[in-house]
């Protein structure tokens, strides 16, 4: 399991008027991903190479049809 009690999240800074945002932070080789209404919640961690690969499947519009 890993630790992020001790990282850095960011938020965007386009998200912060909703309010509707999630945090991510980088420990090592694993970036996590949280709801930043809930900071004591749960972490989706991925490994670097899995996030790399999601946000190229966003830049290519992969997501683009979901509900």
């Amino acid at each position: 399991m890993i630790d992020f009690s001790c990282a850095t999240w960011r938020k965007s800074t386009r998200t912060q008027q909703s309010g509707q945002c999630v945090e991510m932070a980088r420990v090592g080789e694993v970036i996590g991903m949280r709801d930043s209404k809930d900071p004591n919640g749960p972490v989706l961690a991925f490994a670097t190479e899995e996030f790399a690969a999601f946000l190229e499947g966003v830049a290519r519009g992969e997501f683009g049809n979901l509900p």
